[in-house]
């Protein structure tokens, strides 16, 4: 980033750190002199990319959390860990993601692409609300996907316990996450803290590769190899992220949804206020459950 905002005394998370676009932002971040809390599952990449950041940043101020998303304990855990922490949160960036080709459960119970990609940006930012809230202004910044166009929420059946297609899940917790961002920043509008989502494009990351198992996930493993040449890089895609969590040109802006840094038009579905509603009554009840569970 050139003429890049000074972040000195600025605290950030950002999840899913540990490669790809969440590593780019979480380095981006560290370079403008943020403090960086890098929340990432496996605790030897995470270590590694906090090493790489701190060098490259030569930012000391760079904390690793260790944490599975897909575990409402886990998120609630390092949600403690932030506030335990830090005395103010300046941005959240909600940036860890997955696609299963085959459906799986996690130990909660719930399909893990959904409880990943949507219930875990949902539950980190409602443990953290009151500390963002605290620290106004603050900024969420919640990646997306342009794959959620042409999804839908299927309410009937979130989870797909009926009908399991990997991509179709994919892009229903994609819809879901700007569902989710214009939602909060209409609950959140007056408190100095903005929501926005943003597409990072399509990005030679390590994203999708995790389902080499069955005949889809080869067939996506090879469909991204082949497409590879045609992909941005990480730098590339984490670009928009970066921007939203740190520009001055987006300051006071809410509830919307970004590509290539600028402001654009998300999918009709994703205007659904009604349906907003009801996902954040439904993503309530799937998290109220791991409530209070040590």
């Amino acid at each position: 980033m050139t003429d890049a905002p000074d972040l000195t005394g600025k605290t950030c998370v950002v999840t899913g750190a540990s490669n790809g676009i969440g590593k780019v932002t979480a380095a981006a971040l560290a370079s403008m002199g943020a403090r960086v809390l890098m929340v990432c599952r496996d605790p030897a990449r995470g270590e590694a990319a906090q090493a790489d950041i701190v060098g490259a940043s030569r930012n000391e101020n760079v904390d690793l959390l260790i944490a599975d998303l897909g575990s409402q304990r886990q998120v609630r855990r390092v949600a403690d860990d932030i506030r335990g922490r830090c005395d103010h949160l300046d941005v959240l960036v909600n940036n860890a993601g997955a696609m299963n080709a085959r459906r799986t459960l996690t130990g909660d119970g719930i399909e893990t692409t959904w409880a990943v990609n949507h219930l875990a940006y949902f539950l980190l930012t409602d443990e953290l609300t009151d500390l963002l809230r605290l620290s106004a202004p603050a900024r969420v910044v919640n990646v997306g996907a342009g794959a959620h166009v042409g999804a839908r929420i299927d309410f009937d059946d979130v989870q797909g316990e009926r009908n399991y297609q990997g991509w179709r899940r994919y892009c229903q917790s994609k819809l879901a996450n700007v569902l989710f961002t214009y939602e909060l920043a209409r609950r959140l509008q007056g408190s100095g803290v903005t929501a926005n989502c943003l597409h990072p494009g399509v990005v030679a990351t390590g994203f999708g590769h995790n389902n080499h198992a069955d005949f889809f996930g080869r067939l996506f493993g090879v469909a991204l190899t082949a497409a590879r040449p045609l992909l941005l890089s990480p730098e590339r895609g984490a670009e928009t992220s970066a921007y939203l969590a740190s520009s001055p040109e987006v300051a006071g802006v809410t509830g919307k949804y970004f590509d290539k840094k600028k402001a654009v038009a998300s999918s009709p579905a994703s205007y659904d206020e009604a349906a907003a509603a009801r996902l954040w009554q439904l993503s309530e009840e799937q998290t109220r459950a791991s409530a209070g569970v040590a």
